[in-house]
């Protein structure tokens, strides 16, 4: 954009774009302001006539940005949030605090994590506030970058090989992680299933009927691809997207399926479980946090993420 149009754009409109480009909403984007959905639409309008360009474009019930529009977000966003930050107090004061932090995890991982977490935060930081939002994928830069999660906390085996290979490169890396835990994986079923006793061989194994957690819903996960580089294969009849669901699925069927070790304690019916350790060699568990590089100097995340590193030394201890 010209100097002389940066002079008299309203940059208003720009915290405006960025809300409706989160939202993808005029509606939702409103509410997040506390305006109007007409004033909203209003300032949209008048950022369009300015910049010469649509910015987003209405399909179906959605907004999609234009190819300009997602260029001026990615420097709009990253700027709105760095500004944030800089204007944030230089201390973080726990206990007159009123942030809201944004975390997204597995059931899993949440089972264990969030109950010391909350316990801490009532104790030392009770205006502090908490949302979990589900793990829907294995990568989740997007929502990270987007500003729809403050910090992650899973298994992102691609995500952190792509970040290790960039640093590596001499890349500019975006996101910063920490790693929380290393566990592994155990077949699970239930405990008087034909399996549960005797030798679980491969063949026993791959001839049986499997359930697969999957965030994504593809019946094909890391199990597969262990078996595939053996020249084996299993049949999975079905998916779930939660580990607390496989246990009860598993806890009264035939099915069989893979679950962390460190959960089973904590499914409230671990006693209704048999754990066999898989016939077959698979990748171990690393559990990370990650978040976004903007957010590394922010008090407030820095003392979630220190609270955070601590209690996941207790929780995911074996």
């Amino acid at each position: 954009m010209p100097t002389s149009s940066l002079r008299t754009l309203d940059l208003n409109l720009l915290k405006v774009f960025d809300a409706v480009m989160s939202e993808r909403s005029l509606t939702k984007a409103a509410l997040q302001l506390s305006l109007t959905q007409p004033a909203v639409s209003n300032a949209l309008r008048r950022l369009r006539d300015a910049l010469g360009d649509e910015l987003l474009v209405r399909k179906g019930r959605t907004l999609e940005p234009t190819p300009r529009g997602q260029e001026l977000w990615q420097a709009v966003s990253d700027t709105l949030r760095r500004l944030q930050t800089a204007l944030m107090p230089s201390v973080f004061e726990p206990a007159s605090a009123t942030t809201t932090f944004v975390l997204t995890m597995a059931d899993a991982t949440a089972a264990e994590l969030m109950p010391p977490l909350v316990a801490l935060i009532t104790q030392h930081a009770p205006g502090v506030s908490l949302r979990v939002v589900p793990l829907t994928t294995r990568d989740p830069r997007r929502l990270l970058d987007e500003g729809h999660a403050d910090l992650a906390i899973g298994n992102f085996p691609a995500a952190m090989s792509d970040l290790t290979a960039r640093a590596q490169a001499g890349e500019v890396v975006s996101f910063v992680h920490h790693r929380l835990f290393q566990g592994d994986y155990v077949c699970v079923m239930r405990k008087d299933h034909p399996l549960a006793k005797g030798p679980l061989t491969l063949d026993r194994y791959c001839a049986a009927r499997h359930m697969l957690v999957s965030f994504s819903g593809r019946a094909f996960g890391f199990i597969d691809a262990a078996l595939t580089s053996m020249g084996r294969s299993r049949r999975v009849v079905l998916t779930v997207n939660q580990f607390f669901t496989a246990g009860k699925v598993v806890a009264h069927t035939d099915l069989l399926t893979v679950l962390p070790r460190h959960f089973i304690n904590v499914t409230g019916f671990a006693d209704q479980l048999a754990l066999r350790e898989l016939p077959f060699a698979a990748p171990p568990i690393q559990v990370d946090a990650l978040w976004h590089q903007r957010q590394d100097g922010a008090c407030a995340h820095a003392w979630l993420r220190a609270q955070v590193q601590s209690l996941a030394a207790t929780a995911f201890a074996p």
